[in-house]
């Protein structure tokens, strides 16, 4: 559990399993619903056999963003985490708003990519081939329904679904600056620039996924030579944490697939 002094902010961030140097890393970046904890289901998986990261974005959890530069600076954000470490590659795992930067630093750097992994997310992608997002449901605490989780898990796993509500709530509010923001295409890809990727990249997409529909990812992965695409049934815009047994063994595959 450290800060990085980094881009002008101290950025949380933690590391679990064997010390940095001494096996395969992976990053984890989260999405605008949650924060470092958010892969409390994964790290304990994977730590046996890579050191992963977990960090808050600037903005979120306990990464005060003192410059106001929020969303403009993540991909900086997360290669400058990278290099504090003295992590030269590392598998990236996004979900969400984690695409943007993690496609962001698979395109800029591809050299430090080993594979990617896109979880309920295209990463901001825009172009013609890709269908508009409707914007989705807003969080619904009077009802419970939290739509980064899904109706299913509301209905079938009421603690889970309760304990995202406890996780979102660590973070800032989520106003309106910042959803302007994962849609300007100054943070954005293009189609065209998606359709260059090189490294090795997996899709998943919950079926029952309202804000970023599945449609809309797998016309994503299609860009992208030899992408892998998975949908997971009865799942919603978070697959890695409602359906994280499935959503691990996935992710686990690709790996295999790619080394």
């Amino acid at each position: 559990m450290a800060f990085a002094a980094i881009n002008g902010i101290d950025l949380y961030y933690e590391v679990h399993g064997p010390a940095l140097g001494t096996a395969p890393a992976i990053l984890f970046a989260h999405g605008a619903g949650g924060n470092h904890l958010s892969w409390w289901q994964q790290v304990p998986h994977f730590r046996e056999r890579f050191t992963c990261v977990t960090f808050d974005h600037r903005g979120w959890g306990r990464s005060e963003d003192t410059t106001g530069e929020l969303v403009t600076r993540f991909t900086d954000d997360i290669e400058a985490l990278l290099d504090s470490l003295g992590i030269a590659k590392a598998t990236l795992v996004a979900q969400s708003m984690g695409g943007w930067p993690c496609l962001g630093l698979a395109l800029r750097a591809p050299a430090r990519v080993t594979r990617l992994v896109m979880s309920d997310t295209h990463g901001g992608t825009y172009g013609p081939e890709i269908p508009a997002l409707s914007g989705g449901p807003q969080p619904d605490p009077k009802r419970g329904y939290h739509p980064a989780c899904g109706e299913t898990l509301l209905a079938e796993q009421p603690i889970l679904n309760f304990l995202y509500w406890q996780i979102t709530g660590l973070n800032p509010e989520y106003d309106q600056a910042r959803r302007r923001q994962l849609v300007s295409r100054d943070v954005t890809p293009s189609s065209d620039l998606v359709r260059t990727l090189p490294v090795p990249t997996l899709f998943i997409a919950g079926e029952e996924d309202v804000v970023i529909p599945p449609a809309v990812v797998q016309a994503t992965a299609a860009l992208v030579s030899g992408a892998k695409f998975v949908t997971v049934p009865r799942s919603g815009h978070s697959v890695h944490f409602e359906r994280a047994t499935e959503w691990n063994a996935i992710v686990d595959e690709f790996i295999a697939e790619t080394e």
